[in-house]
């Protein structure tokens, strides 16, 4: 039997009593266990008389390793009967044993619930963009960029043109580190170097010289070439221009859409996918907004352990995200110069609002009524299982049902606060 007292906002008592049959049963196999280790000269260890054992072993003994044996075990069927969800690692007290039962208390943190504060600013509004005639046109070049051609130009580069390069960059005469290269091939207009040099290069010819003088900005990161005055003497090997492929239906046919088959009905559909990427982002920008302004209304002391879990769960998506680029957690702290306290510590912010947001969630849920059935349950256990490809029953001894359950009802929440919109 167990029973919860919350002694504090985010800490309570667990107590639990084991008595009758249980008890009895937990002892006699703690007896057992110890009484096979028993060695008594003239009897062989595990032969040694009950009797006898009973004499050379404390009944204190035997409780503690009853109580050693079994206490895990206890201490999770009574989290499970009295609802409770730890977030740290539990403290032990023994109140009381004897023949007929013992009696345990344990101190748990647990979360704390959330109060809400006025909700009456907490909006969903998506603000939607409509797409322009510009914005398909640009999609449209971006795609005909993907089939575009090269092509060598003889007269003077223009903005857009790829100029392949020798050059030299010089700091009072002397070359200075990194300012050099050969065949280096520049888009014009890119603002890849600093400003003048791709300026100065418009209208240049195919092996032309030019000399850049030109001046560093002044927060350049290298200090020694901050605000400094340098020359580039350059070499234009060639100029190259990007040649686009006209849109017609030969065009549009490269592209294999469905149903999709004149200019009209191309540019319909880029209008359409445009459209949804814009809505989709605006629901999403919407989402992100409303629900700065909710952890804004939660008033809530989120606990040390919370935080310190959640900032571990963000730094290993970080890494798993780096490993799919086939980097390593610890050679990307190297390249940021970052210690793995300092990248963990980046996300306590992050973290802190992750679970004030969660527990605001789960408080309006609670205030709203909203729970998940076990139909909802089960519907969610399987679309999980479809999108890893998994078995449900492997799903279900990775995801907590009762866990899955309040993120069921916290997605009900959101819900509910997406229908007070701005007027």
């Amino acid at each position: 039997m167990a029973n919860w007292t919350l002694t504090e906002k985010a800490k309570g008592e667990m107590t639990v009593k084991i008595d009758g049959d249980a008890w009895k049963k937990a002892v006699n196999k703690a007896f057992n266990r110890i009484a096979k280790e028993v060695s008594i000269p003239g009897f062989r260890k595990g032969n040694v008389p009950k009797a006898m054992i009973e004499k050379r072993i404390p009944r204190s003994a035997v409780y503690e390793q009853a109580i050693d044996d079994n206490i895990q075990n206890w201490f999770q069927s009574a989290l499970e009967e009295c609802g409770i969800r730890p977030i740290a690692q539990a403290d032990s007290n023994l109140k009381s044993v004897s023949e007929d039962g013992v009696e345990l208390a344990f101190t748990v943190k647990v979360e704390p619930e959330a109060e809400l504060k006025d909700l009456s600013d907490v909006k969903y509004e998506v603000k939607l963009e409509e797409v322009t005639d510009k914005d398909i046109e640009n999609e449209i070049n971006r795609i005909r960029e993907r089939y575009a051609e090269n092509e060598e130009v003889e007269g003077p580069a223009e903005e857009g043109d790829t100029v392949d390069i020798n050059y030299v960059g010089k700091k009072d005469g002397v070359p200075f580190e990194g300012g050099s290269a050969n065949d280096y091939k520049l888009k014009l207009g890119s603002h890849t170097f600093i400003p003048g040099f791709e300026e100065g290069l418009i209208g240049a010819v195919k092996g032309e010289e030019k000399e850049l003088t030109l001046k560093f900005p002044e927060d350049y990161h290298s200090a020694d070439l901050a605000g400094a005055d340098v020359v580039f003497e350059v070499t234009v090997n060639d100029v190259t221009r990007q040649v686009l492929p006209e849109v017609n239906e030969e065009f549009v046919e490269d592209q294999n859409i469905p149903n999709v088959d004149t200019v009209e009905q191309f540019r319909e559909h880029i209008r359409t996918r445009l459209t949804d990427t814009a809505k989709r982002n605006a629901e999403a920008a919407a989402e992100n907004d409303m629900m700065e302004a909710f952890a804004a209304a939660v008033d809530v002391e989120v606990p040390e352990e919370m935080i310190e879990e959640e900032a571990n769960s963000q730094v290993q998506q970080q890494a798993t995200q780096l490993q799919q680029y086939g980097m390593s957690l610890s050679g990307y702290l190297q390249m940021l110069g970052q210690t793995a306290e300092q990248f963990k510590e980046s996300f306590r912010e992050q973290a802190e609002k992750t679970n004030r947001v969660r527990l605001g969630l789960k408080a309006l849920a609670k205030r709203e009524g909203f729970v998940a059935s076990d139909e909802e349950l089960e519907k969610k256990f399987q679309e999980i299982a479809d999108m890893y490809n998994m078995a449900v029953d492997q799903v279900k001894q990775y995801v907590q049902r009762e866990t899955l359950r309040q993120d069921l009802a916290n997605e009900k929440a959101i819900e509910f606060l997406k229908g007070n919109r701005s007027e």
